[in-house]
């Protein structure tokens, strides 16, 4: 876990493509980061990367969205339920994105303030 509560790694793994499966497609040069949060639906976490210039890839709606496309950046949408305590079900949103490294270094701390929820 990160300092803000998210789940983040690092890393480049590949297959034949060079892309690891789930990934959005890397450009040469291009990092990789995956970052998890609980609590927030896939529809917001697409609402908020298209907020941060990113484009909707296959459809428009974003609770059906699986990736988004921005300048120098891509990112793949997953959400899976996941048990926090012993009946407690939420959600969990992970995006692994690729991009620029200057482009992410940018990006990736205003996706992390609008996915950040507090909890009560």
């Amino acid at each position: 876990m990160s300092d803000d509560g998210s789940a983040a790694a690092e890393g480049v793994g590949g297959d034949a493509d060079g892309d690891p499966p789930g990934h959005p497609p890397a450009e040469e040069g291009w990092e990789r980061e995956t970052v998890a949060y609980r609590g927030i639906s896939r529809r917001l976490a697409a609402h908020y990367l298209r907020n941060l210039g990113g484009e909707l890839v296959g459809t428009d709606d974003p609770a059906a969205a699986t990736r988004v496309d921005g300048d120098g950046w891509r990112a793949t949408l997953s959400a899976e339920k996941v048990t926090a305590a012993a009946a407690i079900k939420l959600t969990e949103v992970t995006a692994e994105f690729a991009g620029d490294p200057d482009v992410l270094a940018e990006l990736l701390p205003k996706y992390r303030q609008k996915a950040m929820r507090a909890g009560g």
